[in-house]
């Protein structure tokens, strides 16, 4: 099994093929001891019938003895002697279903075990793969080509937004020469306002 394993190219595909060839082993052995149940039960019965055969035959010898028949009763001791001989035939094939039974049951149990165990394993590394791939997935996802590649996209577009913030800002920006500029003209409107206060006071009085 381990040398198949260490061959397979899908060694998940492989345990699985392993638990399946085991069930089927299982269900085999389950049929196999059903029909020696079966055989059993049905050298139970034909026992219990000879077993009745032999009374019978031992009631017809005490009657042909009580009749002075000692030929007939020998007939009938005969005949007995042949179901007794084949009841003991089928107790002795009964003894050796019921070994065989035993050693049904003893290979059951142990396949069972040994499912069992081949079950949780299996579960086991499809949950250990299952983490393995989650955790190469997280850290192509950290370290890989495409994530570097894009961060060192989003700091281009950083420096393209930088840029734009600083023209938008530029283009507030007042120089020297307009300030003064603009000081002239508020100072010319100031006196132009005072002007026309003053002349709408004369035109009052």
């Amino acid at each position: 099994m381990t040398e198949l394993l260490d061959r397979a190219e899908d060694p998940a595909r492989m345990i699985r093929m392993i638990i399946l060839e085991m069930e089927e082993t299982l269900v085999e052995l389950r049929a196999s001891a059903a029909r020696s149940i079966a055989d059993a039960k049905e050298m139970k019965r034909a026992i219990g019938r000879l077993d009745e055969i032999q009374i019978s035959w031992t009631d017809k010898a005490e009657l042909a003895l009580s009749k002075d028949r000692d030929d007939l009763a020998k007939q009938a001791l005969i005949e007995r002697q042949k179901a007794a001989d084949m009841a003991d035939g089928l107790r002795a094939e009964m003894d050796q279903i019921h070994q065989v039974l035993k050693s049904y049951e003893a290979d059951i149990a142990k396949l069972q075990n040994k499912l069992r165990e081949a079950r949780g394993r299996q579960n086991s590394i499809a949950a250990r793969l299952e983490s393995a791939v989650a955790r190469a997935k997280a850290r192509e996802m950290m370290h890989g080509a495409r994530t570097l590649d894009a961060f060192s996209k989003f700091e281009v577009l950083e420096r393209r937004a930088d840029f734009a913030e600083g023209r938008a800002e530029a283009l507030g920006f007042t120089s020297l020469e307009d300030q003064i500029h603009e000081l002239k003209a508020a100072e010319k409107v100031d006196a132009e306002l005072e002007a026309m206060k003053a002349a709408l006071a004369a035109r009052n009085k």
